[in-house]
């Protein structure tokens, strides 16, 4: 019997431990992680030849547990350093509005409709959360929203929105230190309109066709940007892209932001607008959208047995995130607290989740540590929920395993409704997050018609409910295995 052990950078010893039971592989603990017996762990700088990749055919197997355990749960007392929502700002298949958008997902309303913004009569897939009808007037002036790709322009209304929430106007911008003001809002995908023209410029005309928007408008950083721009503020300022994990990686980095000092107020969340034929085409060949064309209010359908894949949506979700010092002395009207986060990686796959579930749970457990909460105290989870056949299931094993008894949780999915705004989602999920909170109700899961065995946890189905949320949870993975969780909970002084 072999075993090797090597030191990590945190100071962890692994070990792996060689067994036999009929031919298979055994896991082996010591306390801190579990491993595949048949993996081998390379001491540091020990570089072998190595046979694996990087492509979607092939993925490493290492198995790394951390315990799904929570000590000595605390929460920030600190004022400097305890986060708060004052704002919040969207725009959506329902509207630019946070309550209206909140009103039709309590009534348990399908935004997915037929796509009509391109021809997509030889699609395979014909329908998505399309915004219709949208309007910038008052947010953009009309050089610009004629010029911007709809990317920017949904993260502009959406981010000016939330900052007229949180009473921060102009002009109320304009006395204070917006050198300690940043903004964080990220895309998983960036200006794909105005990438797929320019290309196409490129290809049919040439070179010197090429608009000189091109760049600025494709890249990922250009929502933080133009808001930035406009509006003057001088703090932090960049951009995630973390696919469909982004609106929360945003939202985790703005508040390390605000709690070392770099800043006293963050606007942060994600944009996307992807529902164009790049977009569509783009995840058709990933073989990852629900093909039923001829019900497309019925596509999105997490954790039913008849779900088949998800259903492509499109936004913005903007959260102002403020110190409770900095929102104190404004007189600013809090919402919501923002207790923590976590991220992690599955180092597993470019596309598919682990059926374990073990990054998500790490995630999730590590988001309770620096929430400085106990599992106990959630009692709502806005699932990622996407409706895909492996997914659904992987979140919900995840959860499981952090989660001994969930009698007391329930659970949903935004996006049987909205679509998968990709990384929008998690931007929009949070105000959805925070709504629950404000108003003691649940949107439901709709098309719940033929529940998975494996699923016992309540997902509000069909119908809403009523629930006094304590902790909620939220959680957005995205393709490289990019899993992130935040907290939200109802603000006590």
């Amino acid at each position: 019997m072999a075993s090797i052990a090597t030191t990590c950078s945190s100071g962890l010893t692994l070990r792996r431990k060689e067994l036999t039971n009929n031919g298979g592989s055994m896991l082996q603990f010591n306390g801190l992680r579990a491993m595949e017996a048949n993996q081998v762990v390379a001491p540091s700088g020990f570089n072998p030849s190595w046979s694996g990749s990087t492509s979607g055919s092939k993925s490493r197997v290492i198995k790394a547990m951390a315990a799904p355990t929570v000590s000595a749960p605390k929460r920030e007392t600190d004022p400097k350093k305890r986060v708060v929502i004052t704002g919040m700002g969207l725009v959506s298949c329902f509207g630019n509005d946070v309550n209206t958008f909140y009103d039709k997902l309590l009534e348990g309303q399908s935004g997915i409709t037929l796509i009509d913004r391109f021809d997509a009569s030889t699609f395979s897939v014909r329908f998505a959360g399309q915004i219709r009808d949208f309007s910038s007037v008052g947010y953009i002036d009309g050089k610009n929203d004629r010029r911007l790709d709809d990317c920017w322009r949904y993260c502009l209304v959406a981010g000016k929105k939330a900052l007229e929430d949180a009473s921060l106007s102009q002009d109320v911008l304009e006395t204070m230190d917006r050198t300690k003001i940043g903004v964080l809002v990220g895309s998983g995908m960036g200006g794909l309109t105005a990438f797929s023209t320019g290309v196409e410029a490129l290809i049919q005309k040439g070179y010197k066709k090429i608009t000189p928007f091109f760049i600025p408008y494709s890249i990922t950083n250009m929502g933080s940007a133009l808001l930035a721009i406009d509006t003057g503020l001088m703090g932090p300022n960049y951009s995630i892209s973390t696919a469909c994990a982004t609106a929360n990686y945003c939202f985790f980095q703005a508040a390390n932001h605000i709690r070392r000092g770099d800043a006293d107020i963050m606007v942060a969340g994600g944009t996307e607008a992807a529902v164009n034929a790049t977009g569509v085409g783009g995840f058709i060949a990933c073989r990852a959208l629900s093909q039923r064309n001829d019900e497309p209010h019925r596509a999105s359908r997490p954790w039913d047995q008849d779900r088949d894949g998800f259903v492509i949506g499109e936004g913005s979700g903007v959260l102002i995130m403020e110190s409770l010092e900095h929102a104190t002395k404004r007189g600013a009207n809090i919402i919501a607290e923002y207790l923590g986060g976590g991220i992690t990686c599955d180092a597993h796959h470019m596309t598919d989740p682990r059926k374990d579930g073990l990054g998500v749970s790490t995630c999730i457990t590590k988001c309770l540590e620096d929430s400085g909460i106990s599992p106990e105290e959630v009692n709502y989870v806005n699932c990622h929920a996407t409706s895909t056949l492996a997914g659904d299931l992987a979140e919900v094993n995840a959860i499981k395993k952090v989660f001994k008894d969930t009698s007391g949780i329930k659970m949903n999915g935004t996006k049987s409704m909205i679509g998968h705004g990709l990384g929008a989602a998690g931007g929009l999920e949070a105000i959805a997050c925070i709504k629950a909170i404000n108003t003691g109700w649940l949107h439901p899961t709709i098309n719940q018609d033929n529940l998975e065995p494996a699923v016992d946890i309540d997902t509000v189905p069909n119908v809403k409910k009523q629930h006094e949320v304590n902790v909620a949870i939220s959680n957005s993975f995205g393709f490289g295995g990019h899993n992130s969780v935040v907290a939200f909970a109802p603000f006590k002084p």
